[in-house]
């Protein structure tokens, strides 16, 4: 089984403010530094995104990708991969958890497999920084009202 790597932030605004800055795959560019472009391919009946088109740009790494969305009550989403040009697999989740009336703790946890040789270590650390920095970036989407 492959090792994940996650991480927490609490973010000052409800569940589902913070949901629907995660649900608006149109506007990751605006708030993640990596992704360049974001595209829904298909959605549910609820019309939440099932597949999404990513192109990231992470310097030294970049791709394009096609991820698959599965939605759970109000305070999960979960994705795993469905073609890259970079990566083998990619799974990962973020987690919501109301704490008080105004905040949410939002758990991100991510499993990536490169194509590439690559030490475990290195690819923990790189994990550990993808996650840091969407944390931030969803911070401070969350709270600066837009």
């Amino acid at each position: 089984m492959a090792e994940h790597t996650s991480s927490s932030i609490t973010i000052e605004a409800a569940p589902a403010d913070v949901m629907a800055v995660i649900a608006d795959f149109a506007r990751y560019p605006d708030w993640t530094g990596e992704v360049k472009e974001a595209e829904v391919l298909a959605t549910d009946a609820a019309g939440r995104a099932e597949q999404v088109r990513l192109v990231m740009d992470a310097g030294a790494i970049k791709d394009d990708q096609t991820l698959a969305y599965t939605w759970t009550g109000e305070n999960e989403v979960s994705w795993t991969l469905v073609k890259s040009q970079m990566l083998r697999s990619l799974d990962g989740s973020y987690l919501l958890r109301p704490e008080g009336d105004r905040s949410t703790k939002v758990t991100y946890q991510l499993t990536v497999d490169v194509k590439i040789p690559m030490l475990g270590m290195i690819k923990r650390k790189a994990e550990k920084v993808i996650i840091d920095r969407a944390l931030d970036g969803l911070k401070k989407r969350v709270e600066s009202g837009r």
